[in-house]
């Protein structure tokens, strides 16, 4: 037998606060129910018990007096508790005796009840027990979790596990009820609400499906108005999120804004369950590789279960703090950066979650990348658009974060996505060049990035120079004449003076002067249109007036 020690699991109280009365019940605890469970075991009829440490045995198949000598043997193993199924009208006084004789919990079992249903949750709680305390780092992120969703709904955020324990809740100054006191006090929910809670059948719609369910104020009970979700992976049911009205009203989107929470956390609570890296924060990390051109993105469409010939999107987004745009301000102002671009990083996570379940999002440098699959190609931009014009308002509105978006093309396929990450890290630096947006699609500033790119084609070949424009610059940076702004602002109306010269707060006479001043230190001929056309592009590139894209 292993001597291994393992960590301490569930008691039966915690197992029958989490499944209650729709999955199971109590036939006696003659040792109270703090008896912890280590494990959940199954045996089946034809079986003879194995040596057990305290764990769960679920007895399948047995009915009658079988059920009772297996009952006792088991209990003779060293089981904590027994499970059976009550519905062949088993003797519940000799179920009670076998307890009193042994010291087992005998819990039973509801008949309807699938042995594998009950299998899985009764090892999801005993799970959950085992990581009590979580590894700093993962409270943290269901910590920024729970404020991120309490600035989106405008509520008082609490998470819980399966066993209805508190893993994480939102700091609030607001007005808390009874049940949130109760149970952040307590790390749980208090037995007599978590009862009325049952009795109103909460947990039930909780564990049945994925919507929201509504909780409506009972002031009686010293309850406030409440929404909840199931944090659920496939038919498992991992804990749930509860959102507590306060003084005000809950934002209109707080329904949506759940139902991606609960998709964010979904994974963070399988992480803590198995102690494992889950499999989002691998995707993520394939997303950003294959977005920085270090894996074959057919590699990544096969590891993520995604077609690999499925339109999708990329957009980009980052903290506008000032001219650098999404600078972190120096070392000094580092840790607030990263602080701010992790609320940043979890505002678009759920957002991105509750609109495509298979979306995903990853950091890089000062940036943050969020990829929206299965999108259509005529309309999929448009739609991109509007959902991170959603999160840059909710960063503004709810988190005061000033941030900026950019979204790339609909690509063809996956193979295809550091084009569209490319267009949109081209979009996102004219956006913060100014001119007043906060988000825009390739489409809408596609002539400035086939500038940008020009000008990093010129750049590249320093044999593409004019010496009359070289020789202007140096005479400008001798004498600060102010002749090369002339010049750029006549080419930039397209030689229409008097604009020209009202966008310098100049006489158009004034303007006249410095052009014909500006041809004759340098040689250029402002009337020829092809001498035109590359002294306005060398100019924009020299003077600094147009940015040449990163890594270009």
């Amino acid at each position: 037998m292993d001597d291994t020690v393992r960590p301490a699991g569930a008691v039966v109280r915690q197992l029958l606060l989490a499944l209650g009365d729709p999955v199971i019940g109590l036939v006696a605890a003659p040792g109270g129910l703090d008896v912890e469970i280590n494990d959940v075991v199954i045996l089946d009829a034809d079986d003879e018990p194995d040596p057990y440490r305290g764990d769960l045995v679920l007895i399948i198949g047995a009915r009658g007096p079988r059920v009772h000598r297996l009952a006792r043997a088991a209990a003779g193993q060293g089981a904590a508790a027994v499970a059976l199924k009550t519905e062949h009208g088993e003797d519940l006084d000799e179920l009670k005796r076998i307890a009193e004789d042994t010291g087992i919990v005998v819990l039973g079992v509801r008949p309807e009840v699938r042995w594998a249903q009950l299998d899985s949750l009764a090892r999801g709680v005993v799970a959950d027990a085992r990581v009590m305390v979580p590894e700093a780092g993962r409270q943290a992120d269901l910590f920024a979790l729970a404020q991120t969703v309490a600035a989106l709904t405008g509520g008082i955020v609490s998470i819980e596990d399966s066993a209805n324990r508190v893993l994480a809740y939102s700091r609030s100054d607001d007005e808390v009820d009874e049940l949130r006191r109760l149970s952040i006090l307590g790390w749980q929910g208090p037995a007599d609400y978590l009862a009325l809670l049952r009795e109103w059948g909460v947990f039930d719609r909780l564990r049945a499906g994925d919507d929201v369910v509504r909780i409506d104020e009972r002031p009686e009970r010293g309850i406030r108005r409440r929404l909840a979700i199931g944090i659920r992976v496939d038919e498992q049911l991992l804990g749930s999120i509860w959102v507590q009205e306060g003084r005000e009203p809950l934002a209109e989107n707080a329904e949506k804004a759940l139902v991606g929470a609960a998709r964010a956390a979904a994974l963070q609570l399988v992480r803590r369950r198995t102690g494992a890296s889950p499999d989002l924060e691998f995707e993520q990390s394939l997303f950003r590789r294959v977005l920085e051109g270090h894996i074959d993105p057919r590699t990544f469409a096969d590891n993520i279960g995604a077609d690999p010939d499925e339109p999708a999107v990329v957009a980009a987004f980052t903290l506008d703090s000032g001219p650098a745009g999404g600078g972190a301000g120096g070392d000094a102002g580092r840790p607030a950066f990263e602080m701010r671009r992790a609320t940043m990083a979890s505002l678009i996570s759920v957002h991105a979650a509750a609109y495509r379940r298979r979306s995903l999002v990853t950091a890089a440098d000062s940036r943050v990348y969020m990829l929206l699959p299965g999108l259509p190609e005529q309309s999929g931009e448009s739609i991109a658009c509007g959902l991170a014009s959603e999160i840059v308002r909710a960063a503004g509105q709810r988190m005061q974060l000033d941030v900026r978006a950019a979204i790339g093309s609909v690509v063809g396929g996956l193979h295809a996505i550091a084009q569209s990450r490319a267009e949109a890290d081209q979009v996102l630096d004219i956006v913060l060049r100014g001119g007043g947006r906060r988000v825009a699609t390739i489409a809408d500033v596609r002539s400035e990035v086939l500038l940008s790119e020009a000008l990093a084609l010129l750049e590249q070949n320093p044999r593409l120079r004019d010496p009359r424009i070289t020789a202007l610059l140096a005479y400008e940076a001798e004498h600060e004449s102010g002749l090369v702004p002339s010049v750029l602002a006549y080419l930039g109306t397209l030689g229409n003076v008097r604009a020209a010269a009202r966008s310098l707060h100049v006489h158009p006479n004034t303007l006249r002067y410095r052009l014909k001043r500006a041809e004759t230190v340098s040689g250029i001929d402002l009337a020829d249109p092809h001498q035109c056309l590359f002294s306005h592009l060398q100019l924009l590139l020299e003077n600094g007036s147009m940015a040449v894209p990163p890594g270009k």
